[in-house]
């Protein structure tokens, strides 16, 4: 009796890799065993960089605050404890938005908090 491999699912396994592979540069995108690899670490690094992005963007958002604070004469770490002290819970995000985007409503915060 011939031994049974189960082409089917093999072919399908490879194709589903090779196909997300696509846009790869060189052998990353039609070579099977470098496509895989490429694959694979590529989701480590999408696992890596979605903790990363996090991060990121909340320093982006506390460089925001502080240059916004600052033109009002007050640094970030001491508006975020007036902001604390009168019990305002905005988050950094949303302060990061108005400082950026609605500079008179984030003036009006830090006049509220001072």
């Amino acid at each position: 009796m011939p031994r049974s491999v189960n082409a089917v699912a093999s072919r399908a396994r490879r194709k589903k890799i090779l196909k997300a592979t696509r846009g790869y540069f060189g052998r990353g995108k039609n070579v099977w065993t470098v496509a895989k690899n490429k694959y694979e670490k590529g989701l480590q690094y999408a696992y890596r960089d979605r903790k990363a992005k996090k991060r990121e963007f909340r320093g982006l958002w506390i460089q925001r605050i502080n240059a916004g604070a600052r033109m009002h004469g007050v640094s970030y770490s001491q508006l975020m404890g007036l902001l604390k002290k009168a019990e305002i819970d905005l988050n950094r995000k949303v302060l990061a938005d108005l400082a950026m985007n609605h500079p008179e409503a984030f003036k009006a915060v830090v006049e509220r908090v001072k």
